[in-house]
């Protein structure tokens, strides 16, 4: 009996490393997404420098996690024997890599904001910065239960704040971060001609468009083994993920009048928003999060491209940081038992997690970007924005120029 036991606690375990694993898996290749997503977007002269950033800003991303960042959230680090790392499976180590994953997905998410004008060292570094103390710091706060905030709301509200898989944590900071840094960097180059105020058209909406399907396909790795283990696996987090990115889909297409760029981020603010309350809200509930996070990203992406003020390229502050602010709101919403969740939240814990969130990551974005600006300068000069970030930052220039 006692070997059955030992058997059968091994292959649980071993199935536990196995499902967060593929879960990591499906969260990197996310980053593929993220890439393609901007190599779409940006003209041709910057279609380079968008892969790079992104792969590199992943290696950027995981070593400074693995040193210090996940320390900082989890108290953990990785100075043992291989044998010690290696106990139960490596259980352990493949959770790092899965929450490493969503770390690294904070400055690809800024990427697409500061695009075709920041230059690439400067950036880096920032990036560097930010995962290994601005993300894990309100990280453990969420998820770890670091310095009693998550206490403090459950004493106070009933509940503490609930974000099942990064929609305030992940995405909201992201976006509100690169905020920030669109706001450091000011207009691009051509964006005012006779004092009017003009778009850049996308580039190659068939690589924008697989950008979309590959981030949208790996989200549900990104959400459902958010539960982390066998046993918390809900075929309802897959559910709600998927009636949110549809409803993203149809209120983009609506509100963006078939515009082929509105209607392949529609679903991914869905998604972005779905994120915190996946695992309580219902289907229904779910599908209206994401028509209204469409909306969300198709209204203020077309009041973006109006003012003077701010130049994000990709419209990662809508997309990731405000509807993954409506994300963590609504999950105190529709996550409600009276509206068909299943409870265990409260929208004031909700709207204060999602408020800490953002004031986090804007002074943190402040300080960060402020520091490496003062230390070297973070716009490419007038040259080599005029050029594009291909030919000045990588000596390759690009076969269509504009």
């Amino acid at each position: 009996m006692q070997d059955i036991n030992s058997a059968v606690e091994t292959l649980v375990q071993s199935s536990n490393t196995y499902f967060l694993l593929i879960g990591a898996i499906m969260v990197f290749a996310m980053h593929a997404g993220f890439a393609f997503l901007e190599v779409g977007t940006v003209r041709h002269k910057n279609q380079v420098n968008a892969l790079v950033k992104i792969i590199t800003d992943f290696a950027v991303s995981c070593v400074a996690y693995f040193f210090i960042g996940y320390w900082i959230a989890y108290d953990t680090t990785f100075f043992s024997s291989a044998s010690e790392l290696a106990a139960n499976n490596g259980y352990d180590l493949v959770k790092f890599f899965f929450l490493m994953t969503f770390a690294a997905a904070i400055p690809a998410i800024i990427s697409g904001g500061i695009a075709e004008r920041a230059k690439f060292y400067p950036f880096l570094l920032a990036s560097a910065v930010i995962v290994a103390f601005v993300y894990p710091f309100f990280e453990g706060i969420i998820w770890n239960g670091n310095y009693g905030f998550q206490s403090w709301l459950e004493s106070t509200t009933g509940y503490a704040f609930h974000d099942f898989a990064g929609s305030v944590v992940v995405h909201g900071v992201g976006g509100w971060l690169a905020l920030v840094a669109v706001y450091f960097l000011g207009l691009r180059k051509g964006r005012i001609k006779d004092n009017k105020l003009i778009a850049f058209a996308p580039s190659n909406i068939p690589f924008l468009a697989l950008g979309t399907w590959i981030l949208c396909v790996g989200w549900f790795g990104f959400n459902v083994m958010s539960a982390q283990s066998m046993d918390g696996i809900s075929g309802l987090v897959a559910m709600n993920s998927l009636m949110a990115m549809v409803g993203g889909i149809l209120a983009a297409l609506w509100a963006g009048k078939n515009d082929p760029g509105f209607i392949h981020n529609g679903p991914l603010a869905g998604l972005v928003a779905v994120c915190a309350g996946s695992d309580v809200m219902h289907p229904i509930g779910s599908l209206f999060v994401g028509l209204i996070a469409g909306l969300i990203f198709v209204f203020l992406f077309t009041k973006i491209q109006q003012t003077k003020k701010f130049d994000d390229v990709l419209g990662v502050w809508p997309l990731h940081g405000v509807c993954g602010a409506w994300g963590g709101i609504a999950a105190g919403i529709f996550g409600l038992d009276i509206l068909g969740g299943l409870g265990g939240v409260s929208f004031t814990a909700q709207l204060i997690g999602t408020a800490v969130g953002i004031i986090v990551a804007l002074v943190g974005g402040a300080i960060v970007y402020g520091l490496v600006n003062k230390i070297t300068t973070i716009r490419m000069t007038e040259e080599e924005e005029y050029h594009g970030a291909d030919l000045s930052i990588h000596s390759i220039g690009s076969v269509n120029q504009e």
